[in-house]
């Protein structure tokens, strides 16, 4: 990889430009006010995780995200919802970034845990463990040992939002979320977008100019000409349920990514 995608160079630096831009479009605290928040030093992915899971920007989904936790499904009556922003999860040293839309109101609302807990997560799951990024297929909570190896899962958009819409204010505010991990992951060579949601939010972060049609195993170039976008459907039952997404091709995401570097 040349030196245009490793911390201090020129795509590391445009993408620090990128969350100071991003947060005061938003009105969110800039990377230096949340430097300075941790007394001064540098960013991580253990601070982006703080400042994630304290955050509280949105009223719409600070109210849903907590309703949600009291007016539980019938099967998951007994259990303590998480109820706060989920952060993203994986290894430091990710080749592969996926980006989510948002945690499912019952599941990583309610595990702590994004893409824990319900049929999406374990479509997912189910294909990283298929392509040798999880050590198992299952992902059930935040203490059920699961470990991913080259691969990072976050989210556009970190709150459960209503009817899994959140708003394009909404989404405004967590991109310097999504800004400052893409930052901070040194070893990136691929981002796989699950559905246009995603997508869009990961392309304008990146200036992609222009813009390809989203579509399945659709692929982008940043401006980092190491790191390529890949499209997939989103795993949802809408999708998976109807055939429009099949494991099939699901996995030839995964496949792809792999022949990439991710």
């Amino acid at each position: 990889m040349n030196n245009t995608s490793v911390p201090g160079g020129g795509f590391r630096l445009r993408l620090r430009a990128a969350v100071v831009g991003v947060a005061i479009s938003a009105r969110q605290p800039t990377v230096s006010a949340m430097e300075n928040r941790h007394r001064g030093e540098p960013d991580s992915l253990s601070r982006i995780t703080a400042d994630v899971v304290s955050c509280v920007a949105c009223p719409r989904l600070v109210a849903w995200r907590e309703r949600v936790a009291t007016d539980k499904r019938a099967s998951f009556r007994n259990e303590e919802y998480w109820a706060k922003p989920v952060p993203g999860f994986g290894d430091p040293g990710a080749s592969l970034l996926i980006v989510g839309l948002a945690p499912a109101a019952h599941g990583g609302n309610r595990t702590g845990r994004i893409f824990t807990g319900d049929r999406s997560g374990d479509w997912l799951f189910g294909a990283l463990w298929r392509a040798g990024y999880s050590s198992q297929p299952v992902s059930v909570g935040r203490d059920d040992g699961l470990r991913l190896t080259g691969c990072y899962i976050t989210a556009a958009v970190r709150c459960a939002p209503p009817a899994n819409k959140p708003s394009v204010d909404e989404r405004d505010r967590c991109l310097p979320y999504l800004a400052r991990e893409l930052a901070v992951l040194p070893r990136l060579r691929v981002v796989v977008a699950l559905g246009k949601f995603a997508y869009d939010s990961v392309c304008g972060l990146l200036s992609v100019r222009p813009r390809p049609r989203f579509g399945h195993l659709a692929e982008a170039a940043s401006v980092d000409p190491d790191l390529v976008i890949v499209c997939s459907f989103h795993p949802s039952q809408q999708n998976t349920f109807t055939g429009k997404l099949t494991r099939e091709m699901f996995d030839a995401v995964f496949a792809r990514a792999r022949q990439l570097g991710g």
